[in-house]
């Protein structure tokens, strides 16, 4: 028997519930996971097969199933409720914005960013700068801001992370199939797939466009891997952060650069255009070049339109976090560019390096260049700002370092996406109506304080209960896989204690991190873990970049040591880190362990994540948790001081980690009184939500970005940047400014 073909037959939604497709392919779903639960009563078993992906159950669901559930009153009793809030909410004309900007509606931000950490199900995204952008498009939509993102889609994603016998790193790629996601292939007015280009060295690039529904934003992502390339073009959005730094330049040319077009394309004029650090810098260039031809102005003149309808965000706390490509490699893909601006090549070279760089020994540096034009330009913290302002003060040499442009915007969660669902219908029991439309007020928090302490308590340990079922099965299927007995790994997970004192530490293994800082003092951590009367475990995950042999150690550190026989059950390792196992961690654990080497942690929001569900933050005071901590929502590691030794400062560190668990956390955990919890501890984890709920989630984050960044620069362009004769008077001014300054004078005004 031969099979020349097959025939694939997507089952069809009865009318009665035909929304269920539209409101699967938007990922509005995503942090209202009500609407998931609809798919559990239609097909548990399918559900559970396709891992949660509704799209993909759409497409093998049986019809007879779906027929016999549009006749089912207690089910579409629910759809039609969730269905309800699904076009309530994307439909509604009354959001923050429209409130506040009722001017304003024909502005449009346009948001750049490199990965995107919207849900499991696309694994687009690496670690927390995916997360943070997802999570802003999420609160953008939630407020009602226009704006419209771009990134690229990686078919390959990021790797899946296998840890062998010996605790090493195993690197695993699986393609992403577009046809099982909420994602659809965006077309052009005749009905054909919309393909864009941009020119490389050895001929056009095409990019196919994607679009992802994200509640009321579109987020449009751009794919090389089609026929009409060249078979070595097609690879170049394929893999996130893969392959050499030529690599790295392709993709950047395409975010910043095809992405500005593709805007342009879709009839989409945006007034500002946000950088998520300096991956998207090269939009610049483009703007430029745009404006140049369109408006038949000079480099300079284009430049500063480009510095009025640009917003610049800088994750990075070191030099070396920014990318910094060759000349050579700048010159093979800009050739020619800076005749077309008008300028000399040296003068395009340093529009990416500091001043008084020599240039023969200078790379080019994607976040000087956007730091050098953009009109805001800001941090993820207090600290980050303070940090940012020093670390970037000699692209402004003629300013105190301290002095330098750069504000900062502290980052945060979107609140829906991270709350556990038992804690959410908590929440919506004690704090007010709609609650959730009002995220940012501080105020609606307080009445976390009403809730009895039996009734939070019980529900942090279902929350743990689950955490620890996923830490057995994951750790069971790795030892397995890897040839441990079955008598093995029964003694080690079987030490699996849901009345001990859970201690999380999650993230990526960057080694500024110091995931092993804990373990400095093998004797004292012995002894804390080993007290029968007051047991203690330790739950570690996390990746290491395929290229980061360091951060690799440290997790063959933690296999290691969690192998010695009196860690054996006290000490758990988890492999491939994602988005779904951090919901589990960072609303199961009691305690959020974060020790970064101050000050390298830009802002890091995985404690944001713990604190709203109540789990309480223990950390060194850098980033969101220098002005997150109150000295009654958690502990500090550490003091402010500053040290010109990693050795001294990892001894301070490690033996305020032993001091506080020894005399504080413990202590506290354990003094249950009559009840089987502690009404201290309760009392921090309340302290924890209320002051942390509000000021530390991105509706916080995105009104501060519009008051702050996005509409003072909307204001400026809107009232003076339309104007060319304005702007070259200003221009023509600002030069005059220049070439006469030595011979300014400052005198003392006469009465």
């Amino acid at each position: 028997m031969y099979i020349f073909n097959r025939i694939t037959v997507t089952p069809q939604l009865p009318k009665r519930i035909d929304n269920l497709g539209k409101i699967a392919n938007n990922l509005w779903w995503s942090w209202n996971t009500e609407f998931l639960k609809l798919f559990k009563e239609i097909d548990i078993d399918l559900w559970d097969r396709v891992n949660k992906n509704p799209i993909k159950f759409l497409k093998l669901v049986s019809q007879e199933k779906l027929e016999a559930i549009a006749k089912n009153q207690a089910f579409l009793k629910e759809y039609d409720k969730i269905n309800g809030h699904f076009e309530g909410y994307v439909n509604s004309k009354n959001t923050w914005f429209s409130r506040e900007y009722p001017n304003n509606k024909s502005n449009l931000i346009a948001y750049f960013s490199a990965e995107y950490g919207l849900d499991e199900i696309l694994p687009i995204y690496s670690g927390g700068l995916g997360i943070l952008s997802g999570d802003h498009l999420k609160s953008a939509s939630d407020l009602g801001i226009p704006l419209v993102a771009v990134g690229l889609f990686y078919k390959n994603g990021y790797f899946h992370q296998k840890i062998n016998g010996y605790g090493d790193q195993e690197t695993e790629y699986k393609t992403i199939d577009g046809t099982t996601l909420p994602i659809q292939i965006v077309k052009d007015k005749n009905g054909n797939d919309l393909i864009i280009f941009v020119k490389f060295p050895k001929g056009k690039l095409y990019l196919k466009v994607w679009q992802i529904n994200v509640g009321r934003v579109k987020l449009y992502l751009l794919d090389s891997d089609i026929d009409e390339n060249l078979e070595e073009y097609r690879c170049v959005t394929k893999t996130l952060y893969g392959g050499d730094q030529e690599m790295r330049i392709k993709q950047e040319i395409v975010l910043g650069m095809a992405g500005t077009n593709l805007l342009k394309v879709l009839d989409l004029n945006p007034t500002v255009y946000h950088m998520n650090e300096g991956h998207s810098s090269f939009l610049i260039l483009e703007l430029i070049k745009t404006i140049m031809n369109e408006k038949k102005v000079s480099f300079d003149i284009a430049k500063d339109i480009v510095g009025s309808k640009t917003v610049f965000t800088t994750h990075t706390p070191v030099p070396a976090g920014n990318d910094i490509f060759p000349l050579d490699l700048v010159e093979k893909y800009f050739k020619n560019y800076w005749t077309r601006f008008g300028i000399t090549k040296e003068e395009f070279f340093r529009l990416g390096m500091k001043p008084d760089a020599i240039i023969e020994n200078s790379g080019f540096n994607m976040g000087i260049l956007a730091l050098k034009v953009a009109g805001k330009k800001n941090g993820v913290s207090k600290l980050h700002g303070e940090v940012s302002r020093e670390l970037f003060g000699e692209v402004w040499p003629n300013i105190a370092s301290n002095e330098s442009p750069i504000t900062y915007v502290t980052n945060g969660i979107h609140t829906c996406s991270w709350l556990a669902g038992n804690l959410k219908d908590l929440y919506n029991k004690y704090l007010i109506p709609f609650w959730q439309d009002s995220i940012y007020d501080n105020n609606i928090w307080e009445n976390i304080k009403n809730i009895p302490n039996e009734e939070l308590w019980n529900e942090h340990k279902k929350r743990k209960s689950k955490l620890l079922e996923l830490v057995k099965d994951n750790t069971t299927k790795r030892l397995k896989r890897n040839g441990y007995s079955y008598e093995e790994i029964s003694s080690i997970v079987c030490g699996l204690n849901e009345d001990a004192l859970t201690i999380g530490f999650a993230r990526r293994f960057a080694t500024y991190k110091r995931a092993t800082l804990i373990f400095r003092d093998l004797e004292r951590i012995t002894q804390i873990l080993n007290d029968s009367k007051r047991p203690v475990q330790l739950i570690f995950a996390g990746k290491a970049h395929p290229a980061d042999k360091e951060g690799q150690d440290l997790i063959k550190y933690i296999h290691e040591i969690s192998m010695k026989p009196q860690f054996k059950g006290k000490i758990f390792l988890l492999e491939d880190y994602d988005i779904a196992m951090s919901r589990y961690l960072v609303s199961g654990v009691d305690v959020w362990l974060n020790n970064p080497r101050r000050p390298m942690e830009a802002s890091g929001t995985s404690g944001q994540k713990a604190s709203v569900n109540g789990v309480i933050n223990f950390s060194v005071l850098d980033g969101w948790w220098a002005e997150g901590y109150n000295t009654r929502n958690g502990w500090t590691i550490g003091t402010n001081l500053e040290y010109d030794n990693y050795e001294i400062q990892d001894n301070n560190d490690s033996e305020s980690i032993y001091m506080t668990l020894e005399k504080k956390i413990i202590p506290m955990y354990y003094n249950k009184e009559e009840n089987d919890f502690s009404n201290n501890w309760i009392q921090m984890m309340k302290n924890s939500i209320i002051s942390t709920g509000g000021r530390f989630s991105t509706a916080r984050m995105l009104v501060d970005y519009t008051k702050n960044l996005y509409m003072p620069l909307c204001d400026l362009t809107n009232k003076y940047y339309e104007d060319l004769s304005i702007v070259t008077e200003f221009n023509e001014w600002k030069q005059n400014l220049i070439r006469n300054w030595d011979d300014i004078q400052i005198t003392r005004r006469r009465k």
